[in-house]
């Protein structure tokens, strides 16, 4: 089991930028990370897979704009945000893929807004 929290959410401008912090409770290492969204009224979404090795994947919505990274000594994991739109207000979720299990954080906020 692993606690997910994240942070760095918030009220930006469209074209500005933020970044999404994921602290996990214990060693991320050998996992899969990742970070969802889910905007009003819509379904869960996926915006970003960083494998253990740090390979990448992206939505097609996000890609060219959003960089997800991550620090296994600090067992972190990072969301980049570029040239916000606001189409992506959102709440945003880390992920972690341990052993076939999902696990999630309690989201952040992100809102995207002249």
């Amino acid at each position: 089991q692993v606690q997910l929290v994240e942070s760095g959410g918030g009220l930006v401008q469209p074209g500005g930028s933020l970044r999404l912090s994921c602290a996990a409770s214990r060693s991320i290492s050998i996992w899969t990370m990742g970070w969802y969204r889910r905007a009003p009224g819509k379904q869960r979404e996926l915006v970003a897979i960083i494998t253990n090795s740090g390979s990448t994947n992206y939505a097609d919505s996000v890609k060219g704009r959003f960089t997800s990274s991550r620090d296994n000594a600090k067992n972190m994991v990072y969301l980049q945000m570029n040239s916000l739109k606001p189409e992506d207000t959102a709440v945003y979720y880390c992920y972690a893929r341990i052993a076939g299990l999902d696990y999630w954080g309690q989201g952040t906020q992100v809102t995207v807004s002249s």
